[in-house]
Formats: structure tokens, C-alpha cells, sequence
């Protein structure tokens, strides 16, 4: 007998889109004479034409019994498509969905709830819609109250409250009345930090210790790192990969960065970046790395850079400061780094600043560079002038000799590989 509990086969849903002719301005007399005319003969029908839409096409995956998995890709993949029919909330055009289990879904905020009930009804309410008796939901409803942190409003109708505190009620009941099966989008946005980090770690309970299946929908990919095992990359409604969280995650964020580079800046030989204007009275001109063609090091090496600066007014700049990030592929920043000594710029000048960042010690993967420019010293305040984000990239690759950033080094600890320790 399988274990799977969602089976997802050549699943496609499919809209019709009509688009309107446009009509030309009309006075009062023209609607007067068109509706007169009417009277005698039929009216025409305005232009209009229609065409198919594929929201989501030839979707294929299967998720087994206990899984987390995210289901990530940009805004009109099909993300929220295909969570409406996981939730049963609209049925597929083609294609076979096969659920094992009851479904408790959050995909905006208060689905679900009657705005005229109160908190404490709303429980029962959806309780009841999950299949549950009311002995089941009476033993869970303490710890849902004390979860939502509402209890002050809970005899309030659920239309007077906050979009904060909605979530937090709905969040809390999807999670407690023990479906076997919980589908979340990225309604946990509403919500604070706090609340968030609650839900992250109530969701990793119901996965992890519960054994239940959660299927999670967010932009934030360090959330999906967090809570999910797999995920499904959609990409004009069509999977694009359906692998480990790992995989995906670094897939995805690679060939975002891609299209972003190509947005919004031209690339040049040995990952020169030619900024097209100019930021202020001082500009970075261009970035490079100028040590490694093919933009790869090994854990513990250096890597040099060189950043042409225009000074485009009629003005000196002296102590000019060159400040940098290291940043993971989903924009999680591992560290700076600045200058030293100063860089002058003279007045309708350009200058070479060539430095580098000694003994880079990060875990394999691939990082972006993003540069700043500013006067004065970093330590005190100064005057900043243009920054330029993920401008360069790098993979740091394994390297087994001496222990350093070894092949089975596990992402998960870290980013920042330190030197093995020694005891007395």
C-alpha cells in the first residue's frame, strides 16, 4: 500500500479570458440616438474576444505521509492556484488529485470565518467543517486561545477584529484541530516577527513530532529552508523541480539572480558590471573580480577586486571609504568588509581601487557582492554617495584537503567555516 497522502497527476486548471473592445468617448446625444435606434433594430454586440489562460499545466508530484514541503516560485507561477485545488476550494480542468486525509487550509486571512460570529464560535465553526465533534474541539480549545493570544476578544465578532489578530486566530485554529493534512500560504506575513517565529516552530511540531503533512507557500527562502524537507519550483504553472529544499531553494535563487543581473545591468567579460547612470557626484563605474575568471574559489582563499570610480561633478573627494557585503543567494547577508587605507577621487576624475578580502572562509555554495561608496570613516558617521547590489558572485567549492569546507559539510550549520578547534 503506498504512503503517500497527496498524489498529483497531469493536473492543469484553465481559465477563460475575455478582453472587451474599447469604446470611443460618447456624448449624451450618442447614447440617445443609439438607444432611439434601438428600438427599431437589434443592437450589436460589442467586440470582444476570448482565450485560454493555463494557470497551472501538466502538474506532477507526490508528497508522502509526515512531509513539509514548499511550494515556491514568483508572483503568477500558479502558487495560490494550485493550493486552491489541494484545498478542494476550485476543481482542476485536467488532470487527477488524489488526498488522503482531512485538509485544513490557511490561504488568506480568516478563510473560513463568519465575520458576524465571534472568536470563541468561529473555533466551533470551523471544528465542525473539519469533521470534528465538539468533545474534540472543547479538549483543544484552551490551547487554541492560548496559542492566538486573542483571549480579551474572543466573545467579539471576528469582523472587528485586526488583520494581525484574525491571522493569529485562524493560524491557531488550522493548527490545533488536528488535520492530517495543513496547507499554508504566506498569510504569516501579516503577523509579527514573534507570532511568525511561533507559527514556524508550531508547523515544524505538526510535521516533525506529529507526523502530519504540511504544505507551506512563501517568497521568505529562509523559512522554506527551515521548515520544509521538499519543494516544488513552479514557473508558468508548469514544475520546474521537485527535489530537496536544498536543491530547489539554490536552483531558484541562482536563476532569479541571473534574471536579475540581466535586468538591470549589462554583463561584461570576467563579470565586469557597466552601471548604465550615475548615482550621485560620485558613481561606481564598474565592478570585477579580477583573480578568477570562472568566479570559483576553495574555502580559506582571497579574492581581489577592482571597482572603477567616476567623480562626476567639478570636486575633489578625499577619504573616500569602499564598503562591501557578502550575501547567500537568498539575500541573507554573512558579512562586510571596507577599505583601508582611503580612496581619493579628484574632481571629473576616474580612478582604479583595487583591494581584497583575505581568507574567505564560507561553506560551499555561491555568494553576491554588493558595494558601497561613501566619505568619511565607517566607524563614525560619513556621507554615503551609490551602492550597487549582487554586482559579482563566486562559488566557493569544496576542498577535503586539511579538513577545510569538506564535500559532506552540511549547509544547514552555517555559511562560515571556522578553523577546527584544539583542546588542552
Amino acid at each position: 500500500m503506498s504512503d503517500s497522502i497527496i498524489k498529483v497527476e497531469g493536473l492543469g486548471k484553465k481559465y477563460i479570458i475575455s478582453h472587451e473592445g474599447q469604446e470611443r468617448y460618447t456624448a449624451l446625444r450618442d447614447v440617445i440616438s443609439r438607444n432611439t435606434k434601438g428600438i427599431f433594430k437589434r443592437n450589436v454586440a460589442s467586440v470582444s474576444s476570448k482565450e485560454e489562460f493555463w494557470a497551472l499545466k501538466d502538474i506532477r508530484f507526490e508528497v508522502k505521509q509526515g512531509e513539509a514541503v514548499g511550494i515556491i516560485g514568483h508572483n503568477g507561477a500558479g502558487k495560490s492556484t494550485l493550493l486552491k485545488i489541494l484545498s478542494r476550494i476550485t476543481e482542476p480542468s485536467t488532470g487527477r488529485l488524489e488526498i488522503n486525509g482531512r485538509v485544513a487550509s490557511l490561504l488568506e486571512v480568516g478563510t473560513g470565518f463568519h465575520p458576524e460570529l465571534t472568536g470563541r464560535e468561529n473555533i466551533f465553526l470551523n471544528g465542525a467543517i473539519l469533521g470534528m465533534t465538539r468533545t474534540e474541539i472543547r479538549k483543544k480549545f484552551d490551547e487554541i486561545v492560548d496559542f492566538s493570544g486573542v483571549e480579551k476578544f474572543l466573545d467579539t465578532p471576528v469582523k472587528r477584529f485586526s488583520s494581525g489578530m484574525y491571522v493569529r486566530l485562524a493560524f491557531a485554529v488550522a493548527a490545533h484541530l488536528e488535520p492530517e493534512i495543513l496547507v499554508v500560504d504566506e498569510v504569516l506575513a501579516v503577523g509579527d516577527a514573534e507570532f511568525q517565529k511561533k507559527c514556524l516552530g508550531k508547523m515544524n511540531a505538526v510535521s516533525k513530532e506529529e507526523g502530519r503533512t504540511v504544505i507551506f507557500v512563501s517568497h521568505n527562502m529562509a523559512a522554506i529552508r527551515e521548515l520544509t524537507s521538499k519543494c516544488v519550483l513552479l514557473k508558468k504553472g508548469q514544475v520546474v523541480k521537485f527535489d530537496s529544499t536544498t536543491e530547489v531553494v539554490n536552483h531558484y535563487m541562482t536563476a532569479y539572480s541571473e534574471d536579475y543581473s540581466k535586468l538591470y545591468y549589462e554583463i561584461g567579460h570576467q563579470n565586469i558590471v557597466k552601471l548604465g547612470h550615475l548615482l550621485n557626484e560620485v558613481s561606481i563605474k564598474s565592478a570585477e573580480i579580477t583573480d578568477r575568471p570562472n568566479n570559483q574559489i576553495t574555502t580559506g582563499e582571497d579574492v581581489h577586486f577592482k571597482l572603477v570610480i567616476n567623480g562626476n561633478e567639478d570636486k575633489d573627494f578625499e577619504k573616500m571609504v569602499i564598503g562591501g557585503r557578502i550575501m547567500t543567494i537568498d539575500e541573507t547577508p554573512v558579512g562586510a568588509f571596507f577599505s583601508s587605507p582611503f580612496v581619493s577621487v579628484k574632481k571629473n576624475g576616474q580612478v582604479e581601487a583595487k583591494f581584497y578580502c583575505k581568507n574567505i572562509r564560507l561553506a560551499p555554495g555561491k555568494y553576491y557582492f554588493t558595494f558601497w561608496l561613501g566619505e568619511g570613516d565607517y566607524r563614525v558617521y560619513g556621507r554615503d554617495f551609490c551602492s550597487v547590489d549582487r554586482v559579482c558572485y563566486i562559488e566557493v567549492i569544496a576542498d577535503n584537503k586539511g579538513g577545510v569546507a569538506p564535500k559532506w559539510y552540511n549547509h544547514s550549520w552555517g555559511s562560515v567555516i571556522f578553523d577546527n578547534c584544539e583542546s588542552n
